[in-house]
């Protein structure tokens, strides 16, 4: 039985390590359906290679503009478009099928074949739980807590065609009685495909599928998203912030100077069809709002005190801001509870929604669901993030968790390239998850 040490529970994340290994090979996958994928990899690609590894980091080449500039290889690797992914997740299908993955492994392996090694790391890279282990080479899964077969969340149903004709408390109800049905059909074309290439099923969950590594790597606080009775290959290593380098707006020096404004941003995943709904709620409060769009479409009117640009940097504007109103996903909500900012969630899918669960249950935020969204909704709970101290009382509480990932992502690395096998050996697995 595994329980989170003392140390984890009351400091987060713990900051020590040993000197890296230089000189091994890394290569880093990242999935492109949504760029939180591509931005934790370009971090821990970074790292890595800060760190004295050899990196090579591969993903989808409409990415591109993020990686210019970049001190270590970069390869192409083809991913299914995000309107493609948005929309099946939509409407509750299995996010990747049968042909899908088996594209992908084909892919992999060529891409594999040509980088040659030492160690792989993948971010929502599904496939690599079959082409990792054909091509021999140990294999770290990046990914959510909430995710995580030892994880316990409060499961809320996501939004889907049928939830927006269910009061959400009955909707809640079904969905946890549908809940193990649905995530053994979102689990078949995985099984299906390790069948095909040999490998045995992961089971009817599909948090064994998005978990399966020969190391599972948390990006999230222990202290906010625990983990019970894991093995010791399923470790948390902390939030991976990362934030584009792009050029400042005009008006950048003015927002930083000015008081404290609320920062937008629905990123690549989020309800983009939502945000002139959410910015017309903000506009009574009288603050600055800052937009960030992620490059994504909108039809938002100019307005006095209303700044909007494709991307910023979101660590500065979230470490001004009085509030952060985002999708709900990981990577926002992390940069502002880094900052002991409070986060409002307008969340969709069910990754949005088990992690604001999360930050709402410690207190350091509200999930609004984006198919309630009203504007005195939104208003409200930014009124709320702002009046009531004590969510910015606990958003300062986790903010004191956070560490450097570092360390812990370099010993992470260090253990998976001692996984090594000989030719010839089976790969490692835990009978538990797989």
């Amino acid at each position: 039985m595994r329980r989170m040490p003392a140390r984890e529970v009351e400091r987060g994340i713990a900051t020590m390590t040993e000197p890296s290994t230089p000189g091994k090979r890394v290569l880093f996958m990242a999935e492109g359906v949504t760029l939180a994928h591509v931005g934790r990899c370009l971090r821990l690609a970074d790292t890595a290679h800060r760190s004295g590894f050899e990196v090579t980091l591969a993903c989808d080449p409409r990415y591109e503009r993020f990686l210019t500039g970049l001190p270590f290889r970069t390869l192409p690797l083809q991913s299914m478009s995000s309107e493609q992914f948005l929309a099946t997740l939509a409407r509750g299908r299995p996010v990747f099928s049968r042909s899908t993955l088996r594209r992908y492994v084909e892919a992999d392996q060529r891409l594999i074949g040509d980088a040659g090694p030492d160690a792989i790391v993948g971010d929502f890279r599904l496939s690599l739980s079959v082409s990792a282990r054909l091509a021999r080479v140990p294999y770290a899964n990046v990914t959510n807590a909430y995710w995580s077969p030892y994880a316990r969340p409060d499961f809320r149903m996501p939004v889907l065609p049928l939830s927006r004709y269910v009061p959400p408390g009955m909707g809640d109800r079904i969905f946890r009685i549908a809940r193990p049905l649905a995530f053994a059909l979102h689990a078949a074309p995985m099984n299906r495909t390790r069948r095909r290439y040999g490998m045995p099923p992961l089971g009817a969950d599909v948090r064994k599928a998005y978990c399966d590594g020969d190391l599972t790597l948390y990006a999230d606080l222990p202290a906010l998203i625990p983990i019970y009775d894991a093995p010791s290959t399923h470790r948390h290593i902390g939030p991976v912030l990362w934030s584009p380098i792009v050029s400042a707006p005009d008006w950048w020096s003015e927002v930083l100077a000015g008081p404290k404004p609320i920062y937008v941003s629905l990123g690549s995943s989020g309800p983009v069809d939502l945000l002139p709904q959410v910015i017309e709620a903000l506009r009574p409060l009288g603050r600055t709002i800052v937009v960030a769009t992620a490059g994504r479409r909108c039809d938002v009117a100019a307005a006095p005190g209303l700044r909007i640009a494709d991307f910023l940097p979101g660590d500065v504007i979230a470490a001004k801001a009085c509030v952060v109103v985002c999708n709900g996903g990981s990577p926002t909500s992390m940069q502002a509870l880094a900052n002991g900012v409070p986060v409002v969630g307008v969340a969709s899918n069910l990754d949005q929604i088990l992690n604001m669960g999360y930050i709402e249950q410690f207190g350091a935020g509200v999930l609004v669901r984006g198919d309630r969204l009203q504007t005195s909704v939104v208003r409200r709970a930014v009124e709320r993030m702002l009046d009531e101290a004590h969510y910015r009382q606990r958003a300062e509480t986790l903010q004191g968790m956070f560490g450097s990932v570092e360390p812990l992502f370099n010993d992470a690395l260090r253990t998976l390239i001692a996984m090594r096998l000989p030719k010839g050996a089976a790969p490692a697995s835990d009978s538990r998850t797989s």
